[in-house]
């Protein structure tokens, strides 16, 4: 059986990753911070059809300090990962004259800083023919006004991947990204309707997009084994309106 590594994979996108590897035969461990309500929920659900195939890490990937110790409990569960799906993020919605020093630097190190320490930990265990997927996001792409510590740092992710490329393809890994647009998950929930509704109308597909879409997205991206160093884009043509 081939094993599958998933951060932030107890809800939303990750959620539905978790379930796609699931549902093609992988063991799939699962990485959560801090929310035991969703991860105990996740768990349960995921448990009663997958529960030969499935375990669940609680840590804080934010920590540098708990990298390490993260790692080697996979190492514990698995001597070798053959997909792993660098999944874990964090925004902050301050404005540009509100932004502090330490909320930058704690988005920066959920979502570049700890992807990149968990691929020098664990690529070691990774067999020729693995696959890397980092999500990053449109907002990497597209200036947006909400969170400029979110978008900087995902542009940063991008710009990582394709830097890794060289460093990982000697030993047959490939990396690629994906680049969610809106996406229909926890994070959206509390947006009002009219800000929704200004946000479709940049849409082509004139709405958010749906975890399952994503995570379709990433199965292509495990199984085609000539596609590296790709920021895939999946956001239904967002800002062509």
């Amino acid at each position: 059986m081939k094993y599958a590594l998933v951060t932030g994979g107890t809800k939303g996108i990750g959620k539905a990753i978790s379930q796609a590897l699931l549902e093609r035969n992988y063991f799939v461990i699962l990485n959560y911070a801090n929310d035991d309500d969703s991860a105990n929920e996740t768990y349960i659900e995921l448990n009663k059809q997958y529960s030969d195939q499935l375990r669940i890490i609680k840590e804080d990937l934010s920590q540098p300090e708990n990298i390490a110790i993260f790692c080697n409990k996979v190492k514990e569960i698995t001597k070798s990962i053959e997909v792993l799906v660098l999944n874990a993020g964090k925004t902050d919605r301050s404005s540009f004259g509100e932004t502090d020093y330490n909320t930058w630097l704690s988005v920066f190190e959920t979502n570049l800083f700890a992807p990149y320490f968990i691929i020098q930990e664990l690529n070691s265990i990774m067999p020729w023919d693995s696959s890397i997927i980092v999500t990053g996001s449109v907002m990497g792409i597209y200036p947006h006004s909400m969170s400029i510590s979110y978008g900087v740092s995902k542009a940063a992710v991008h710009a990582m991947v394709k830097n890794l490329v060289k460093f990982l393809s000697p030993f047959g890994i490939r990396i690629n990204a994906i680049a969610p647009g809106f996406i229909e998950t926890e994070w959206q929930k509390n947006k009002p309707d009219e800000i929704k509704k200004n946000i479709e109308r940049k849409i082509s597909l004139s709405r958010f997009g749906t975890p399952e879409e994503i995570a379709e997205a990433v199965i292509f991206l495990i199984h085609n084994k000539y596609i590296n160093g790709e920021i895939l884009k999946v956001d239904g043509a967002y800002s062509f309106m």
